[in-house]
């Protein structure tokens, strides 16, 4: 991996590479969407769909609009909303219209928008485009089965499709009540995927299909068209699992621009599914799924963002790290690898411990700030002193740490009150051993005979006690002291964290040690 400021590899591309992509639009005339569900915390494949959307709205200099897909009222809720906006505005993905925002298709929750596909559900039927089907669950299930056992193709047969006024007014005289399906043309759907090449489906593979149920409730398979129809949508840029459902999209896109509803269906590029444990698509159960994990951990936006990116796109073959505004100077949706992408938590922890490393000391110390208050090492409030011991002691696990949340457990030693200071039980049975407490008495008094309180100092000193006047090695040697100090075996460099820690709370320490009970 290389250093996330080295410069983009790839050349921008021009204008005149671009017609496969924009057609006759200008690049700023490009509009994207990122439509989420407010039913929980964000997927990190919802999270890669969100960043590609967004670098491809910013290369272009175009609009990037935010929909919330709120119509399934059993599973929405007021806490997923906002964990939507949380979640968004936490990895700096800011969109130009929608929810908080405004613009001019508002409104930009699809639960405002009742009314708009009722009207719009009334002229496809009107046109003749959809019409009313009283079949019902069964009788669809029983024609498909037969269509399997006779190997004709088991989708909706039409059975409604023609049907007369006499014959609609005796469906409804036994009381059926009709969902509205559209009327597939009957003509094969070829399109060219931005990603894949050109796709067709054989009309007999895409069966008439429900828009409004039978309660009036419009359906996804509407409202998710009308919307990208009335928002005028140029590229959709969505995951290869909603790639079947294309084709139905395309041909009411058709419907819609021949009532004078939009300006016709968008570009669609479908995006690799991403794979977990098994080669298995990735689940919102599986560990690693949620970016709740991610933000609580303590990784870094710029981190995951630049991590999740890769998973079917790279900015070079022989470079994995960038910044998002690199990836935004090149991003090109055709250079995406249509193939499964494997999410590897690992290579995920080790770009952001990448991005880490790059972070300057202001900055990690700003960051770092509310991951200690959250794991309790600060309080609300954090006093001068405390941000001025913060300042020095960041740069003591710049290296060390993967996460902002690892460092509570390195630095917690410095901020904790000695009365409630306390050692790792294993860590201390382990090494304060009968030669361990000798080794913490030998340090307190090496130490408590220092002029000057400095790192310098305070290694000669303990080098001087324990490796030359006890014979100890080093390896051996300074374990004891750090878990007398810091409470653990694994912490920040020892003589460094004895300067900061301070002479008299490091002498108290390493007195407390010696009253160790030893190991059993």
């Amino acid at each position: 991996m290389t250093d996330p400021a080295a410069p983009a590899v790839p050349a921008p591309t021009t204008a005149g590479d671009l017609s496969d992509v924009l057609g006759d639009l200008a690049p700023e005339q490009v509009r994207v969407r990122f439509p989420p569900s407010p039913t929980g915390t964000l997927h990190v494949g919802n999270v890669r769909s969100a960043l590609f959307n967004w670098a491809f709205a910013r290369h272009f200099g175009g609009t990037l609009v935010l929909r919330i897909e709120d119509t399934d009222a059993a599973r929405n809720t007021e806490e997923g909303y906002a964990s939507v906006i949380d979640s968004l505005r936490w990895l700096g993905i800011t969109w130009d219209e929608g929810p908080e925002v405004g613009g001019p298709h508002a409104p930009y929750k699809q639960s405002e928008r009742l009314e708009i596909y009722a009207d719009v559900a009334a002229r496809l039927k009107e046109a003749g485009k959809a019409y009313e089907c009283f079949c019902t669950t069964d009788e669809v299930d029983a024609r498909r089965d037969a269509a399997r056992a006779e190997n004709r193709a088991s989708g909706y047969d039409g059975h409604c499709r023609d049907l007369d006024q006499d014959q609609r007014a005796a469906y409804r005289a036994e009381g059926r009540v009709p969902v509205l399906r559209f009327r597939m043309p009957d003509r094969p759907v070829v399109f060219t995927d931005l990603v894949r090449g050109e796709i067709s489906f054989l009309a007999e593979h895409v069966p008439d299909f429900v828009l409004v149920r039978g309660n009036g409730h419009p359906l996804y398979t509407l409202v998710n068209p009308v919307d990208d129809a009335l928002m005028e949508i140029t590229h959709v840029l969505r995951g290869e699992d909603l790639l079947s459902s294309t084709p139905r999209q395309i041909a009411l896109h058709e419907a819609l621009a021949e009532l004078g509803l939009g300006p016709g269906a968008p570009r669609f590029g479908h995006l690799p599914i991403v794979m977990g444990e098994g080669n298995k698509r990735l689940s919102k159960r599986d560990a690693g799924a949620g970016l709740g994990e991610y933000v609580e951990r303590g990784f870094l936006p710029e981190g995951l963002l630049n991590y999740l990116a890769l998973l079917g796109w790279g900015i070079a073959e022989d470079r994995d790290v960038f910044t998002m505004d690199e990836m935004v100077e090149v991003f090109d949706i055709r250079r995406v690898n249509p193939n499964p992408a494997r999410f590897d938590l690992k290579k995920c922890e080790a770009i952001n411990a990448a991005h880490l490393r790059a972070l300057d000391v202001a900055d990690l110390t700003e960051r770092l700030v509310p991951m200690l208050q959250a794991s309790g090492v600060l309080g609300a409030e954090v006093t001068p002193e405390q941000r001025a011991l913060l300042t020095e002691a960041a740069p003591l696990v710049h290296e060390r740490i993967g996460t902002l949340g690892e460092a509570g457990d390195m630095l917690g030693f410095l901020f904790v009150d000695d009365d409630a200071f306390v050692l790792d039980p294993t860590d201390a049975a382990k090494l304060l051993d009968d030669q361990g407490i000798t080794v913490v008495k030998a340090s307190h008094d090496a130490l408590a005979a220092l002029g000057e309180w400095a790192t310098p100092a305070i290694e000669e000193a303990l080098r001087t006690a324990l490796v030359e006047d006890l014979g100890l090695k080093p390896r051996h040697a300074f374990g004891p002291v750090r878990v007398a100090v810091t409470g653990k075996r694994i912490s920040p460099p020892l003589f460094e964290s004895l300067e900061l820690l301070g002479r008299e709370r490091s002498l108290r320490r390493l007195a407390a040690a010696q009253d160790h009970p030893g190991q059993a």
